[in-house]
């Protein structure tokens, strides 16, 4: 009888993973590539199509390219132990992939960049509200961001818009 709770989500990855890998899908071969090929060839080489048992793989550099020319036969060998129904490989150039900046990336470069942030210089005082500020808002707004989020003018007085 099945189970009332449904299947967990780390065993329909687990079975998903499976069928990826039994199937000999490009897909499955993407998940096993760095541990098949190790770093730091994972890094610059990338499978591309798999076609009729033929594995096309692109390389990011001329050097990278050769690598994988060189290393074809313990290639080929190391994805038919990993169950890999690969019969002959392809090996191409590619231009390097640049990753687009994640998420992480932009915020830290947004949180380096903001007028708030504090900086190892001293803080300065606000014309309006004579509180402590970082000068980066001051040179950005005037005043500090407590003022221009409550609309003060520089007397300290909300403004009437």
């Amino acid at each position: 009888m099945a189970d009332p709770r449904g299947t967990s989500l780390g065993r329909c990855l687990e079975v998903l993973s499976d069928d990826w890998r039994r199937d000999g899908g490009l897909a499955g071969l993407w998940q096993a590539w760095p541990r098949i090929v190790g770093s730091p060839l994972a890094d610059h080489c990338r499978p591309l199509r798999l076609q009729g048992g033929v594995l096309w793989v692109g390389a990011d550099h001329p050097s990278w390219l050769q690598a994988l020319r060189f290393s074809r036969h313990q290639l080929l060998g190391a994805l038919r132990a990993a169950g890999h129904p690969v019969r002959d490989l392809r090996i191409e150039q590619r231009e390097a992939v640049r990753a687009s900046p994640t998420a992480v990336d932009v915020t830290i470069s947004d949180w380096e960049s903001h007028p708030s942030r504090p900086r190892q210089s001293a803080m300065v005082t606000c014309p309006a509200c004579r509180c402590p500020a970082p000068p980066g808002e001051l040179e950005r707004w005037g005043r500090c961001a407590f003022c221009q989020r409550q609309g003060n003018d520089l007397s300290g007085r909300p403004s009437a818009t």
